[in-house]
């Protein structure tokens, strides 16, 4: 039972996020390369369609749909508003990406994505909130945020980096995993030590005299809550130092995912769904009350009621007497009425009576005569 479990068990994303520089197509490679000489080959996708040539394969890639450099001259765009068309482009036929990521799920251990090294491209463009929104639904979706070691031994640095790997962490509410590149230059020890320990970090901000220390100061206690809750793995993606230590923290935060991440998301997605059917019902409803209305069966009640039954009253009463008025005009002949008036326009009821009476009187004086 438990081996057909496993068998179902879906593959995780690992999204690698990171700033220009710091390493992720190199650590792509790595892991890339780690994961076929353990014969457990992953599924990779090339997200960024600027870059010029892949140290791995990719088993899709955005360059054979969309065509950067024509994007660019097509829309006249610059290299960043290129980039992000291009991902927009790409994202309208993410349906079947996932269609081909599907057919393959069973038979990889991760899949694999690159991002583009403009990194806020991604984190904060639709395209990429649809795409992290799309796997997260279907698999367990992981963040590896990848840092630059050597550019982050100065707090301001250091502090940047957590600052915008904080803001990922909440806008995806995904697992996230903190990946210090680059360790062969520079040891991220002193990183560890700065998130673990606030003491050493307010040391080494003492030594920084500008306007931002204090700053720092107030943030790190800020975010002293943050650095809890993260994974944090120091690699080499040039000597492979660290990656059995980064796919240790995978699993967990695979494990982080099916537990606390996947039934809020589940739930999220019932909320919507249900929010969705409820506007399909009132539209619905609307529209039946509205075909209702046209066929006359009801009408609306408002402050002006009693003018508008009026309205109606007078309305039906001038149709009455003009019907009445044509009733009486088939039955008058106007050769018997001597009146020059009536061989144009018919004369009222009252008319018609003095008419009767002059004739008599007539008629009377005649015979009189």
């Amino acid at each position: 039972m438990s081996t057909e479990n496993k068998e179902k068990k879906q593959p995780p994303v690992i999204l690698c996020i990171g700033m220009a520089g710091s390493g992720k197509t190199t650590f792509m490679q790595r892991i890339n390369a780690h994961l076929h000489e353990k014969k457990t080959p992953p599924y990779v996708l090339n997200l960024d369609p600027a870059v010029s040539s892949l140290p791995f394969t990719a088993n899709i890639d955005i360059r054979d749909t969309v065509n950067y450099k024509e994007v660019m001259k097509q829309y006249n765009l610059g290299p960043n508003g290129g980039i992000l068309t291009s991902l927009n482009l790409f994202t309208t036929k993410f349906d079947q990406v996932l269609n081909l990521v599907a057919k393959r799920a069973e038979s990889v251990s991760n899949i694999l994505v690159d991002t583009p090294g403009q990194i806020e491209i991604f984190t904060w463009s639709a395209s990429g909130a649809i795409i992290t929104d799309t796997l997260a639904a279907s698999y367990p979706t992981m963040i590896a945020y990848i840092i630059d070691t050597p550019r982050t031994t100065s707090p301001a640095t250091f502090m940047s980096n957590m600052l915008y790997a904080c803001s990922i962490l909440y806008k995806t509410k995904l697992p996230f995993i903190l990946v210090f590149n680059k360790t062969d230059v520079v040891s991220h020890d002193f990183a560890v030590e700065w998130m673990t320990d606030f003491e050493k970090f307010q040391e080494a901000l003492s030594q920084d005299t500008t306007y931002m220390s204090s700053l720092m100061s107030s943030m790190s206690l800020v975010l002293d809550e943050f650095y809890n809750h993260l994974k944090v793995v120091g690699v080499s993606a040039v000597t492979g130092a660290g990656i059995d230590e980064f796919f240790q923290a995978v699993n967990e935060a695979a494990d982080e995912y099916e537990v606390e991440y996947k039934p809020e998301i589940e739930r999220m997605i019932r909320e919507k769904m249900a929010k969705e059917e409820k506007n399909r019902e009132k539209q619905l409803n609307k529209l039946m009350k509205d075909m209702k209305m046209s066929k006359g069966s009801e009408v609306s009640l408002n402050k002006d009621h009693n003018l508008e039954d009026d309205r109606w009253d007078d309305a039906e009463a001038e149709e009455e007497e003009e019907e009445d008025y044509e009733e009486d005009d088939d039955e008058y002949d106007s050769d018997q009425n001597p009146l020059p008036s009536a061989s144009k326009y018919p004369p009222s009821k009252a008319q018609r009576e003095e008419d009767e009476k002059f004739k008599t009187w007539l008629s009377h004086t005649k015979d009189s005569m």
